[in-house]
Formats: C-alpha cells, structure tokens, sequence
C-alpha cells in the first residue's frame, strides 16, 4: 500500500469553481489567465485580479493554485510571453505549467524560483523524454493521457525525485492528447491555443467518393449506430485508483475540466477525494465513487488506456450522441449568506431533494414554515413547505433564470447544492 499522500487536482475555471473545488475536497487546483493559456475560454473568467484572489484563498486554506502558461507562442508573441510570465509569477502562484522546451527555459530565465510542471501536450510517455526535461528543470511532469501505469512506474524508478501527475477523469480527445487541427480547419478555432471548438463531438455525415468519374455516395449507417465518429468517451479512473495508488509512482491525480460546470467541479472533487482518503482508510469501495460520478454530464465512461493499450479497446468511442444528462439535476446553489439559494433548475412545494454539500460540511435537521431538512439513510434532504423570496414574496414554484434569492428552511454552508434525480432516470 502507498503511504505516501497522493494530490488530488481540480480544474479552477473562475473565482467560484475555485472555491467548490476546494470546499468539495481538492488539495490543489490549475487554471490561468486568458493569455497564452489552454484554459482561454474557461479562463477567461479570470483576470489578474481575481487569480491573485484565487491564490491568496488557496494558501490562506493550505491549497495550491497551479497556473497554466502552456499555449504555444507563435515568434511574434515571444516578447508579450515575457512580460506575461514576469507578471504571472508575481502573483505568486504554486508552479507553472508549460507545453515545450522554449517555455520552460524562458520561465527559469525569467522566474527562476518558480517550479516548472509540463503540461500533457508534451506528450511524455517515457524516461528518456522524462530525462531531458528534468535536466532543464521541470519539478513534475503530467504525463500524456496515452501513457500505460507501467511506463508511469519505470519513470518514477529511473526519475525518483521528478514529481508525476497523471489524468484520471474527463474529457478524452480522439487526437493525440490534444494534438488536434480539426477545429482549426474548420471553425478557425484554434485547439493548441485554447479555443477548440470541439468539432470531434459533432455528427457527422459520409460520403464516398469514385476518383475516377467523381460520383459521390452517401454512406448510410445502421439506424441507431449514429455518425459521431471522433466522438470519444470521458476517462473514468475511479475503478483503478488501488492499483493507481500501489504502484507508489504518482503524485498527483488530475481532473480535466475544460468548461465544465460547478457541479463537476463539485463532485469530482468530492469523488476523487474520498477515493483517496477511503484508500488511506482501507475502507475504499469503488461504487460508491462511480455512483457519484455518474450523476454528472458525461459522454459515456471508458477507463482510456492507462490499464490498457489503445489496441486492446474497443468501448472508447461514443457514436450515439454528444454529451448526456448525468443521473442527477442540480435544483440550487446556497448563496454566501447561507440563509438562501439560487434556482439552477426548478423547485416546487413538498418536494424532496438531496442536500449535496461540501466535505465536512454541518448540517442542522428543522422542521418550521418553510420547509424541513432532515436525514435519511447518512444523506441530507430539503423539502419547501412555500417558496419565499428574500423580499418576502411567495411563488407556486421557481424555474432556472430567476434571479431571486429564495429562503432556506435553515441556514446551510455557502455551496451547499441542491440536487434532484433527473427526470430520464426511472
């Protein structure tokens, strides 16, 4: 058994993700500024201002805040990088994480007390690569999604002291970790620089073409089959995280989380987290993650190709549809006074719904006017007798894109979420 305490990593698209992703058990989160940064669009929540807050939040709770540098500058921006890296280090973030060489070397130029990790799109799957980024200086190297725990192993035995981070939930790309023009090509969307347009989960349509005469057939497909032909599946780790933690060669577990919405933040967090902690406890039980995993959006799971070769699989790919509803729907979020929520998407009168809340968060069980919060079976529920606004107004019922503050029956921890099973799932 490992001993040693593995880092759970989140993904920090904004100020708020950041928060949940600590509040819901992450010791340490990535994300950036819009500038040279794959995180653009989901970043871009964040300036300078309320990344600096994000930091001085994760150290004053003893959490880490990564922040992602790792675009690939054309020549005519090298110049707009310095000044960008000089800046980032200023506010004094935990690591950067860069994509190639050039970057690295300019980071220890210009911040040469700044840890360096390298980012998965330097498509590290071996110690002879692992080698030469550790003689530039890089502390930790996230290895590429292709990578087997094998490879991870020989590294970490070759390399003790380089730091190793591997992906273990999220999106998967049907490139090569994200090495990919198709949205370039075709939306003029750059991936490599933060603004894929994710054309690989669209439907497609076939055509074959006769060079000869040029007539062109469109293929028909089996009714069902679907034409979401690059349209992998999300990476689920959650079964392997025993043997990922025995093999005692990972640092960190990472979660990808480009776009992603607050409840992912939330619950992969609190997924991984307990997973970790169960394993240090002897008391892991692996459906109990995949249960809470599976109340997410997602693609479909596949467990990619840490435990097995590309060549080995044939469950990666999702040719039916894009993105589907997770098991649960999230009804609210508990505002920062506590005494209320936001509707996310829609609340009626004697209801019962699932109190999500943060990791060793306390909750007191009431019984009054408004409504009742009681326990059953070691989860949280919230039933409203009337749905009272803050200004004291009463609704039959209240639907996603009312802005009202909504009273509590009592106070709960801010972040709090409240959820209810989606109406797909019998």
């Amino acid at each position: 058994m490992n001993t040693k305490k593995v880092e759970v990593l989140s993904p920090a698209g904004n100020l708020e993700k950041l928060k949940i992703a600590f509040a819901y058990g992450a010791d340490a989160v990535y994300g950036g500024v819009s500038h040279f940064s794959l995180r653009i669009r989901s970043a871009k929540q964040f300036s300078f201002e309320s990344f600096k807050e994000g930091i001085d939040y994760a150290h004053a709770r003893g959490k880490k805040l990564y922040a992602t540098i790792n675009g690939f500058p054309f020549s005519s921006q090298i110049e707009l990088l310095k000044k960008h890296i000089i800046k980032m280090a200023e506010l004094n973030p935990d690591a950067f994480i860069v994509s190639t060489p050039g970057v690295v070397k300019l980071c220890k130029e210009l911040a040469p007390d700044m840890p360096i990790h390298l980012s998965t799109q330097a498509n590290v799957l071996n110690y002879l690569d692992a080698q030469v980024f550790w003689d530039m200086g890089v502390s930790r190297i996230i290895a590429a999604r292709e990578i087997s725990l094998q490879d991870v192993v020989e590294i970490k035995k070759r390399l003790p002291d380089l730091e190793l981070e591997i992906f273990v939930h999220g999106s998967m790309c049907f490139a090569y970790s994200g090495r990919c023009l198709v949205s370039a090509v075709q939306m003029g969307r750059v991936p490599n620089r933060g603004s894929c347009a994710n054309d690989c989960r669209f439907s497609y349509t076939l055509y074959a073409k006769n060079e000869e005469h040029g007539t062109l057939f469109r293929l028909e497909e089996e009714e069902g089959v679907g034409t979401y032909i690059f349209n992998a599946k999300d990476m689920n780790l959650s079964a392997h995280l025993r043997e990922i933690l025995d093999s005692n060669a990972v640092d960190s577990i990472k979660i990808e989380g480009r776009t992603k919405s607050s409840y992912y933040a939330a619950v992969t967090a609190f997924a991984y987290s307990s997973a970790v902690k169960d394993y240090y406890n002897k008391c892991f039980d692996v459906r109990i993650y995949q249960a809470e995993l599976n109340t997410t959006k997602n693609r479909g799971f596949s467990d990619a190709y840490l435990i097995h070769k590309p060549f080995e699989r044939t469950d990666t790919q999702n040719h039916s549809y894009a993105l589907s509803k997770g098991t649960y729907e999230v009804s609210g979020m508990v505002c920062e006074d506590e005494e209320y929520f936001y509707c996310k998407y829609k609340t009626y009168p004697n209801e019962k719904i699932e109190i999500f809340a943060p990791r060793d968060a306390k909750i007191r069980c009431v019984d009054n006017e408004i409504g009742k919060i009681f326990e059953k079976n070691e989860k949280f529920y919230i039933v409203f007798y009337k749905i009272v606004t803050k200004e004291g107004k009463e609704f039959p019922s209240v639907h996603s894109g009312n802005t009202n503050k909504i009273k509590l029956p009592a106070p709960l921890p801010y972040l709090c979420m409240l959820r209810i099973k989606s109406p797909i799932i019998s």
